[in-house]
Protein backbone atom coordinates (compact mmCIF):
# COMPACT_ATOMS: atom_id res chain seq x y z
CA UNK A 1 0.00 0.00 0.00
CA UNK A 2 1.22 3.52 -1.56
CA UNK A 3 1.41 6.69 0.79
CA UNK A 4 0.72 9.91 -0.74
CA UNK A 5 1.54 12.85 1.35
CA UNK A 6 0.19 16.17 0.98
CA UNK A 7 1.46 19.85 1.32
CA UNK A 8 0.98 21.18 3.92
CA UNK A 9 0.36 25.67 3.98
CA UNK A 10 0.45 27.19 7.08
CA UNK A 11 -1.14 30.05 5.45
CA UNK A 12 -4.21 28.34 4.80
CA UNK A 13 -5.02 28.17 8.55
CA UNK A 14 -4.45 31.79 9.34
CA UNK A 15 -7.65 32.99 8.06
CA UNK A 16 -8.39 35.27 11.18
CA UNK A 17 -6.71 37.76 13.23
CA UNK A 18 -7.23 35.63 16.22
CA UNK A 19 -6.02 32.73 14.40
CA UNK A 20 -2.44 35.01 13.12
CA UNK A 21 -2.34 36.73 16.86
CA UNK A 22 -2.47 33.20 18.51
CA UNK A 23 0.13 31.74 16.14
CA UNK A 24 2.61 34.95 16.49
CA UNK A 25 1.97 35.05 19.93
CA UNK A 26 3.17 31.19 20.16
CA UNK A 27 5.70 31.76 18.15
CA UNK A 28 7.37 34.48 19.80
CA UNK A 29 7.07 32.73 23.27
CA UNK A 30 9.11 29.54 21.98
CA UNK A 31 11.89 32.59 20.99
CA UNK A 32 13.26 30.85 18.28
CA UNK A 33 13.92 33.65 16.27
CA UNK A 34 13.85 31.82 12.36
CA UNK A 35 10.74 30.85 13.44
CA UNK A 36 9.33 33.98 13.78
CA UNK A 37 10.58 35.54 10.80
CA UNK A 38 8.94 32.32 8.88
CA UNK A 39 5.45 32.78 10.73
CA UNK A 40 5.75 36.31 9.14
CA UNK A 41 6.23 35.34 5.74
CA UNK A 42 3.30 32.73 6.49
CA UNK A 43 0.95 35.67 7.68
CA UNK A 44 2.16 37.55 4.75
CA UNK A 45 0.84 34.98 2.28
CA UNK A 46 -2.22 34.57 4.04
CA UNK A 47 -2.82 38.21 4.12
CA UNK A 48 -1.80 39.08 0.49
CA UNK A 49 1.94 40.05 -0.33
CA UNK A 50 1.29 42.49 -2.99
CA UNK A 51 -1.41 44.23 -0.24
CA UNK A 52 1.33 44.22 2.27
CA UNK A 53 4.03 45.54 0.11
CA UNK A 54 2.03 48.69 -0.50
CA UNK A 55 0.95 49.29 3.32
CA UNK A 56 4.55 49.09 4.27
CA UNK A 57 6.02 50.96 1.53
CA UNK A 58 8.08 48.11 -0.08
CA UNK A 59 8.35 46.18 -3.39
CA UNK A 60 6.22 42.76 -3.14
CA UNK A 61 9.72 41.32 -4.22
CA UNK A 62 11.67 42.57 -1.81
CA UNK A 63 9.07 40.89 0.90
CA UNK A 64 9.82 37.88 -0.68
CA UNK A 65 13.87 37.97 -0.57
CA UNK A 66 13.41 39.35 2.89
CA UNK A 67 11.27 36.49 4.29
CA UNK A 68 12.56 33.66 2.31
CA UNK A 69 14.05 30.78 4.24
CA UNK A 70 17.26 31.22 5.53
CA UNK A 71 16.97 35.11 4.84
CA UNK A 72 17.91 37.52 7.81
CA UNK A 73 15.72 40.62 7.09
CA UNK A 74 16.84 44.02 9.28
CA UNK A 75 14.96 44.61 12.60
CA UNK A 76 13.23 48.09 10.51
CA UNK A 77 11.95 46.07 7.83
CA UNK A 78 10.34 43.52 10.08
CA UNK A 79 8.62 46.03 11.91
CA UNK A 80 7.31 47.97 8.75
CA UNK A 81 5.89 44.86 8.15
CA UNK A 82 4.53 43.85 11.50
CA UNK A 83 3.08 47.36 11.22
CA UNK A 84 1.42 47.22 7.70
CA UNK A 85 -0.44 44.01 8.90
CA UNK A 86 -2.00 45.94 11.82
CA UNK A 87 -0.12 43.87 14.42
CA UNK A 88 0.66 45.64 17.87
CA UNK A 89 3.58 44.29 19.33
CA UNK A 90 3.88 45.04 23.36
CA UNK A 91 6.55 44.26 25.78
CA UNK A 92 5.51 42.35 29.36
CA UNK A 93 7.20 41.09 32.59
CA UNK A 94 8.79 37.41 31.51
CA UNK A 95 6.55 34.97 33.60
CA UNK A 96 8.87 32.53 35.68
CA UNK A 97 12.15 34.51 34.42
CA UNK A 98 13.54 36.30 36.84
CA UNK A 99 14.14 40.06 36.35
CA UNK A 100 18.20 40.81 35.74
CA UNK A 101 19.39 42.68 38.21
CA UNK A 102 21.53 45.94 37.29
Amino acid sequence: MSQTLTNFDMAVLLDSDEAISEYLSQVLADGDNDEFLRAIGYVLKARGMTQIAKKSGMGRESLYKAFAPGAKPRFDTVLKVIHALGIDLCAQPGHGKPAPTI
